[in-house]
C-alpha cells in the first residue's frame, strides 16, 4: 500500500537523543512502508542502551503531509490489502510510540496534516516553528481522522476547537498551536530539532512533564456541558451540509471516546474509518482531489518541456464586475496590474469596485490596512493604450460585442509587444471571430473567469486552433499562481462550462411551463446539493446575460433549445432578477430572495403563448424525478463536450462543474455522478422523454453508444475530434 520509497532513518547522537526522520518525498506522506518503518525504528530506540530519548521529524523542512491518498484507490478498488484493523492506531501508534517507557519529543516544520499530525499527537510533546501548519483534513475526502486524531486532539486543544479543525479542515499554524497547547514551543526551523533533543532529555529528568495525550483530561469539558457541544455540532453539520454523514459519524466517534474512554474511543474510530473508506462520497471526493491537481496536465501541452515566462505586468481593458474582480485576483498574487477604460467616470467606477474588493478583506480581517495600501498601489489606472508597451499579457473584458472586441484586439496587436499574451474574457463569443482582424492568431487565447473573478476558484483556458502551446503554458502557471483551478478547453459556443449547463436552467423552464412549480423546483436542485437551483440562479446572473448566452446556443444548436416564452414575458416588465429586485423571486435591500406570487401570471401567459398545457403528472412531479429531468440534459451536453474533444478528460468536466456552477463535490462531478447511475439508465431516460416531448431531450450519439456497450460515460475518447 503506498510507495516503496517511504521510510524512516535513525541517527543516535552523543546525548543519547534517537532523532527518527520521516522521509518520503515531497511531503512525507505516510505508506504502510513508512509505517512498518516507524515502528522499527521505534522499537530499536528502545532496545538500544544508548539511546535515553527520541526525537520524530521530517525530512527536508516537513514532518509530514498525511497519508498516501493514492493508496485509498487501491484500498476501494480491492486492488491493495488493507492492514487489519487497529494496526496503525492501536498497535503502532499507541502501544508503541506513545507507550513507551523513553520520552519522545516531535520536531515539527512545514506540514504536519492528518497522519502526520496524529503522529506528533502520540509523541509527549510537540515543538513547532511559526509557520508551520498542523490540522486533521480528513472530512475534505469524507473521512475522519483514522490514526487517533478524534480522541487526541480533543484532549489536547479542547472539545470545541478540535471539533472546528476537524469539521472546517482548517489547519492553525505554529503560534495559535502553541495558544490552543497543541505544541509546547514554538522556535525558528534551525533551533527545531536541538531544541526537541533537549526537550526530550528534560522530560526524561522530569523537569518537564512526561504526557500521553490519549489520557489527558484537563480540557474536557463535564459530561453534560460536553454532550451539550457535540449536540450543537451536530445540527450545525447537519445544516451546513445535510448531505453528508461522516460529520456526524465523526461527532459521534469524539462522543465515544468522552463517554467510553478513549481505547473504546479508538476502536470506534477504527470501525468507522473502514466503513467510510469504501463511502460513495469518499471515492467521490477522493476522484476530485486528483481531479483538480490533473487539470494542469494537458497532453501535447505540458508534455513538450515548456517553461512558463515570466509574467510580471498585465494590463486589464474594462474596469466593471469582471474586469473589476480580475484585477482585484492579480494584485492579491502581487502583479502589477493595469486598468483602462473609456474615461474617467468609468475608470473611477473600476477602480472603486478594485479597493471595494480589498477593503472587504481588511473588514474581514484577511489583510492589514498596510498591506491594503501596498496591494492597491500596485494598481493604475489609464485612458489609452500608450502604457500597454510593455505589459506581458492583456485581459479583455468588455461587453459582449463582437465589433468592439475586434477593434480592441486591433489595437492591441498595435500597441502591445510582440511576445504579449492577448486573453478574453469573454464567455459566449467565438474566439476565432474575436481575432479575425489580426495577425496574432498564435497569441489570442481565452481566459474565462466566473464571477465574482476574485472569489470564484476556476479558470478556463480556451484555445483555438492557432493558440501556440507555449501561451497555454504561460497561462496555466499565471493561473496557478492566483490561486485558480485552471481547466484548457478547446474554443466552441459557451466553452465548456456554459455549454454543458445551458439545459440546466432550460430544463427548468421546460417543468414549469408543464406545471412543476418554481420554487419547488429550486428545492429539489438544492437539497440535491447545488449552492442555488435554476430559477435562483437565473436572477443571480440576470436575464441579459442569460439571454445573451441563449441566444449563441440557440444559433448552433437550435434543435436543443426548448423555446419557453417566460423569460423574456418577464423581462418585457423589467423584472431580470437581483438588479431589478424581482425575476422569479422578490428581493429585500438585503437581497434576501422571497417567493412571489405574482409569478403565477407570467407562467400562465408563457404557457398561453406557447401552446403549453399542465400537465397533472409535472404538477405532482418527485424529487427524483425533479433532478433528473434538469440534470440529464446537463450530462447530455457534457457527452458531446467530451466527445468533440472541447475537454481532453472527462474528470475536466467534473472540475468545471463542481468550480465554475457548484457542482456537489461529494458527488464526484457531473460525468463521475453520471458514471454512478450509468449510461443505460440516463439513457433510457433521455430516450422515453424525446419520444414523448421532443428533440431537446434527444440522447446524442456518444451517449447511446456507450449505453450500448455499458461503458462508462469518463472512459477516454477514441479518436475524438479535437478542438485542441
Amino acid at each position: 500500500m503506498g510507495s516503496k520509497k517511504g521510510r524512516t532513518m535513525i541517527e543516535v547522537g552523543a546525548d543519547g537523543v534517537a532523532v527518527i526522520t520521516i522521509i518520503n518525498p515531497p511531503v512525507n506522506s505516510l505508506s504502510l512502508d513508512v509505517l512498518d518503518s516507524l515502528k522499527e525504528s521505534f522499537d530499536e530506540a528502545l532496545r538500544r542502551d544508548d539511546v535515553k530519548a527520541i526525537v520524530v521529524t521530517g525530512a527536508n523542512g516537513k514532518f509530514s503531509g498525511g497519508f498516501d491518498i493514492t493508496a485509498f484507490g487501491g484500498i476501494q478498488g480491492g486492488n491493495v490489502k488493507q492492514p487489519k484493523p487497529g494496526y496503525v492506531s492501536v498497535e503502532v501508534l499507541t502501544d508503541t510510540l506513545e507507550a513507551a517507557k523513553k520520552p519522545s519529543v516531535a520536531a515539527i516544520d512545514g506540514l504536519a496534516l492528518g497522519g502526520g499530525l496524529e503522529i506528533a499527537m502520540t509523541c509527549h510533546a510537540r515543538i513547532s516553528t511559526s509557520t508551520a501548519q498542523l490540522g486533521l483534513p480528513e472530512l475534505q475526502l469524507g473521512l475522519i481522522p483514522g490514526f487517533g486524531g478524534t480522541q487526541r486532539l480533543p484532549r489536547l486543544v479542547g472539545l470545541s476547537k478540535s471539533l472546528e479543525m476537524m469539521l472546517t479542515s482548517k489547519p492553525v499554524k505554529g503560534e495559535e498551536a502553541l495558544e490552543l497547547g497543541l505544541v509546547d514551543a514554538v522556535v525558528s526551523s534551525h533551533e527545531l530539532v536541538n531544541t526537541a533533543r533537549r526537550w526530550a532529555l528534560d522530560i526524561l529528568e522530569r523537569r518537564k512533564p512526561w504526557v500521553a495525550s490519549l489520557y489527558k483530561t484537563d480540557k474536557l469539558e463535564p459530561l453534560g456541558e460536553a454532550r451539550e457541544i457535540l449536540n450543537f455540532a451536530r445540527a450545525q453539520a447537519q445544516k451546513r451540509a445535510p448531505n453528508l454523514k461522516h460529520p456526524l459519524v465523526c461527532i459521534d466517534v469524539i462522543e465515544e471516546g468522552i463517554v467510553a474512554g478513549p481505547r473504546a474511543g479508538l476502536w470506534k474510530e477504527v470501525e468507522a474509518f473502514q466503513g467510510l473508506l469504501v463511502s460513495d462520497t469518499c471515492k467521490s471526493l477522493i476522484h476530485v482531489f486528483f481531479s483538480q491537481r490533473g487539470t494542469s496536465k494537458v497532453p501535447g501541452i505540458t508534455d513538450r518541456g515548456l517553461v512558463p515566462r515570466q509574467v510580471k505586468k498585465v494590463a486589464i481593458l474594462g474596469g466593471g464586475l469582471m474586469g473589476s474582480g480580475i484585477a482585484t485576483a492579480l494584485v492579491l498574487s502581487n502583479y502589477t496590474v493595469i486598468l483602462k477604460e473609456v474615461n474617467e467616470k468609468f475608470l473611477e467606477a473600476g477602480i472603486g469596485r478594485v479597493k471595494a474588493n480589498l477593503q472587504s478583506r481588511v473588514k474581514k480581517g484577511k489583510m492589514t490596512q498596510e498591506k491594503f495600501e501596498k496591494t492597491l498601489s500596485s494598481l493604475r489606472g489609464v485612458l489609452d493604450y500608450e502604457s500597454f508597451r510593455d505589459v506581458d499579457m492583456v485581459i479583455e473584458a468588455v461587453i459582449e460585442n463582437v465589433s468592439l472586441k475586434q477593434q480592441i484586439f486591433a489595437d492591441l496587436e498595435k500597441y502591445c509587444p510582440p511576445h504579449c499574451i492577448l486573453a478574453s474574457n469573454t464567455s459566449t463569443i467565438d474566439l476565432n471571430l474575436i481575432g479575425e482582424k489580426t495577425k496574432s492568431q498564435d497569441r489570442i487565447v481565452g481566459a474565462h473567469f466566473f464571477s465574482p473573478a476574485h472569489v470564484m476558484p476556476l479558470l478556463e483556458i480556451v484555445r483555438t486552433n492557432q493558440t501556440s502551446p507555449q501561451i497555454i503554458v504561460d497561462l496555466l502557471d499565471v493561473g496557478k499562481k492566483i490561486k485558480k483551478t485552471p481547466i484548457v478547453v478547446g474554443n466552441c459556443t459557451g466553452f465548456a462550462v456554459n455549454r454543458m449547463f445551458f439545459p440546466y436552467t432550460q430544463a427548468g423552464l421546460f417543468l414549469v411551463d408543464r406545471g412543476t412549480d418554481v420554487y419547488r423546483i429550486d428545492r429539489a436542485i438544492t437539497k440535491f446539493g447545488m449552492p442555488m437551483g435554476p430559477f435562483r440562479l437565473a436572477d443571480l446572473v440576470g436575464f441579459g446575460v442569460a439571454i445573451a448566452t441563449g441566444m449563441q446556443f440557440v444559433e448552433n444548436f437550435p434543435e436543443r433549445t426548448y423555446k419557453s416564452m417566460l423569460i423574456p414575458i418577464m423581462q418585457e416588465d423589467k423584472r431580470a432578477g437581483e438588479t431589478t429586485r424581482k425575476g422569479f423571486y422578490l428581493y429585500d435591500n438585503k437581497r434576501k430572495a422571497s417567493p412571489d406570487p405574482e409569478l403565477k401570471k407570467y407562467i400562465e401567459k408563457s404557457r398561453s403563448i406557447s401552446g403549453v398545457a399542465v400537465d397533472p403528472k409535472f404538477v405532482k412531479l418527485s424529487e427524483k424525478d425533479i433532478v433528473e429531468m434538469i440534470f440529464f440534459p446537463v450530462v447530455n451536453e457534457a457527452c458531446r463536450v467530451f466527445a468533440e474533444g472541447i475537454a481532453v478528460k472527462a474528470a475536466d468536466l467534473d472540475i468545471a462543474a463542481v468550480m465554475g456552477m457548484g457542482f456537489p463535490p461529494y458527488r464526484g462531478g457531473i460525468m463521475f455522478w453520471a458514471d454512478s447511475l450509468g449510461s443505460k439508465y440516463i439513457y433510457s431516460k433521455l430516450q422515453e422523454w424525446s419520444n414523448m416531448y421532443g428533440e431537446f431531450f434527444k440522447p446524442c450519439a456518444f451517449l447511446a453508444e456507450r449505453a450500448a456497450k455499458g461503458a462508462t460515460l469518463s472512459a477516454p475518447v477514441e479518436q475524438a475530434k479535437s478542438r485542441l
